[in-house]
C-alpha cells in the first residue's frame, strides 16, 4: 500500500525521503496566522500559548502545518491583514479632534504620536496583533493617551518620561494569563495624561456584577 501524503505533499512511507526541516521563516510565518487567528477570536489565550510555544520549536514543515491547519490561510498575496502591517504609523495632530484607532485595526510594528492639544485613543481589544511588541514614541502635549487593554497585554510606561503629566493604570495584570502584546512607551509627554484601563462595562454587565441586596431586618 502506498503511503499517505503528507501536508507538504510528501509521500509518508517507509521508502520516502525525510520530512521537510522548518526554517525561521515557516515558523515566523506559523506564529503570525496564529496571531492573526487569536485575534480573531478563533483561539483561546491558552490555546494561543500552546501552539505559539509548539511552533517555536517545530523541526519540520509537517509539524507547522498541523498547528495552523484549523485556521484560515494568512498570505501577502491574499491581501490579508499580515500585508497591511506596517513598520512604523505616525499619528501627528495639533489642536485637532480626537484621534481613534478601534475596531479590527492592524497594530504597526511602532507607532510615533506626535500631537499636540489633540486627544489619541488606541483599543487593543479587536485589534490584529502579529508580533509580540510594540514601540510607541512620544512627543506629545497636551490632552489624553488612553490605552484599552485586554488580558494579555501589558503596558510598560519605564521609559517614557513625564513633564508636568501622569500616568493612570487600571489594569491588574494576571500572572496566569499568557502575555500577547508588550506595549512599550518611550519619548516625552507635556501637560498630558496617560490612562490605561480596559473596555468599558455595558449597562446590563454592570447590573449583572451589581451585589445582591440585604435582607431586611423586618
Amino acid at each position: 500500500m502506498s503511503g499517505e501524503i503528507s501536508p507538504t505533499g510528501k509521500s509518508s512511507g517507509p521508502d520516502s525521503p525525510p520530512e521537510l526541516r522548518a526554517s525561521h521563516a515557516d515558523r515566523d510565518r506559523a506564529v503570525d496566522v496564529l496571531r492573526i487567528a487569536a485575534g480573531d477570536g478563533l483561539l483561546t489565550a491558552d490555546e494561543l500559548d500552546e501552539r505559539l510555544e509548539a511552533a517555536l520549536s517545530a523541526r519540520t514543515v509537517r509539524e507547522l502545518t498541523t498547528l495552523t491547519a484549523d485556521l484560515p490561510a494568512v498570505s501577502p498575496s491574499t491581501g490579508t491583514a499580515v500585508a497591511e502591517v506596517k513598520d512604523v504609523l505616525r499619528i501627528e495632530g495639533i489642536h485637532s479632534g480626537p484621534v481613534k484607532r478601534e475596531g479590527r485595526w492592524v497594530v504597526p510594528r511602532r507607532l510615533e504620536l506626535a500631537t499636540t492639544w489633540c486627544e489619541v485613543t488606541l483599543d487593543f481589544t479587536q485589534a490584529v496583533i502579529t508580533q509580540d511588541t510594540l514601540r510607541i514614541d512620544m512627543n506629545t502635549a497636551g490632552k489624553k493617551l488612553t490605552l484599552v487593554t485586554k488580558p494579555g497585554i501589558v503596558i510598560d510606561t519605564g521609559a517614557l518620561g513625564l513633564v508636568h503629566s501622569k500616568i493612570k493604570v487600571h489594569q491588574t495584570p494576571d500572572p496566569e494569563t499568557p502575555i500577547t502584546l508588550r506595549v512599550e512607551l518611550a519619548g516625552t509627554t507635556t501637560h498630558g495624561r496617560v490612562v490605561v484601563r480596559r473596555p468599558r462595562r455595558t449597562l446590563g454587565q454592570w447590573l449583572l456584577r451589581r451585589p445582591a441586596s440585604l435582607p431586611s431586618d423586618d
